[in-house]
């Protein structure tokens, strides 16, 4: 992996066994990473751990972020929610890929619960290899960016 971002991590407990295989596969790549939670098996409420992420991301404290709860759906949403930040749910390499060439994202969602661990390492790996294009994409998220700030001043 070239790119070597500040980044955090977090799950829930659905989410906790492969983010652990992903924190193993990211520290033998020499990739730091900061564990934000869960750290066992109790349920807990993935907003709390979705937000810890986001909220970096969003502040700037981080660059980028990895977030896993079952399906991805929950946490996606809750990333969503913050200025700035571009969650991508991805399934397999292309999509990977494409969050990170068309859209930007900086924050990866998974599906602890849907994918398999060969598979969401590929995911991973290919996420943080993976430039931007810029371009007419650029434009686009000056777009999506633009949404953000009215709708932020209508509140």
């Amino acid at each position: 992996m070239d790119v070597k971002p500040k980044m955090a991590i977090a799950s829930d407990h659905a989410g906790l066994d492969l983010k652990n295989k992903i924190i193993k596969f990211l520290q033998e790549a020499g990739q730091p990473v900061s564990d934000l939670g869960t750290h066992n098996q109790d349920s807990v409420d993935y907003p709390d751990y979705g937000i810890a992420v986001a909220q970096a991301v969003s502040e700037g404290k981080i660059e980028r972020g990895i977030l896993i709860c079952g399906t991805g759906i929950g946490m996606s949403i809750v990333a969503n929610k913050f200025p700035g930040v571009r969650a991508a749910l991805c399934h397999d390499p292309f999509t990977a890929e494409v969050s990170r060439r068309h859209n930007d994202a900086n924050v990866l969602v998974l599906g602890g619960r849907v994918l398999e661990e060969k598979m969401a390492l590929e995911i991973v790996r290919l996420w943080l290899a993976t430039g931007f294009d810029g371009g007419r994409h650029a434009r686009r998220l000056a777009k999506i960016d633009g949404i953000e700030k009215n709708v932020r001043r209508r509140t």
